[in-house]
């Protein structure tokens, strides 16, 4: 069993490096672009199952990546609550904390480490139930903390795997061990 982990399209906020959880921000058509040029790697795997954030960002990337029919809507998968930080660049948080990551202190009025955490690791659990090839539309920050506790370390360290928009990356197994497979890839793949 692997996990495909597929982070959602450009939207105009990751474009402009502003902060996206809960508003429901669509694909610009670069990012639909992007989207679509996932389906020619995509269609060769076969997946058991394929989740999505339930996020127009994702649903979008997912469906026109070709896997709408499979798709199954999970709220787990959605992205870091920014509470606050709604919105924001990195660079407009750091004028009111300089020393802020989410990595570092979470979200004020959204989620802290300990919830992402028990989010991605509850997340992990309900993947575990399948045997096959598992597709995971989401989001930067939440995949980042999701593979650090796929690999079993603190959520904090998905700090150190950067993760591009309309990127694929693997998780899996080698000899019973958790490992990362492959990390931030661009398409075309196979």
């Amino acid at each position: 069993m692997e996990i495909y982990l597929i982070r959602h399209g450009e939207t105009d906020w990751t474009k402009s490096g502003r902060h996206t959880s809960f508003s429901d921000i669509p694909l610009t058509e670069e990012g639909q672009k992007q989207a679509l040029a996932l389906k020619e790697s995509l269609q060769k795997l076969s997946f058991e199952a394929v989740i999505s954030s339930p996020m127009q960002r994702a649903t979008a990337t997912c469906d026109l990546a070709g896997l709408a029919e499979a798709r199954l809507i999970d709220p787990d998968a959605m992205e870091w609550n920014y509470g606050r930080y709604e919105g924001k660049t990195t660079e407009e948080i750091r004028e009111e904390d300089p020393d802020w990551t989410i990595f570092s202190r979470g979200a004020p009025e959204g989620e802290s480490l300990r919830d992402i955490t028990l989010r991605a690791d509850r997340l992990l659990k309900k993947l575990s139930a399948y045997q096959n090839n598992v597709a995971l539309f989401s989001h930067g920050h939440f995949l980042r903390a999701f593979a650090a506790r796929w690999l079993q370390f603190p959520a904090q360290e998905g700090r150190l795997f950067a993760l591009d928009v309309a990127s694929l990356s693997i998780l899996g197994f080698e000899h019973r061990q958790h490992v990362l497979k492959l990390w931030n890839f661009k398409y075309p793949l196979f």
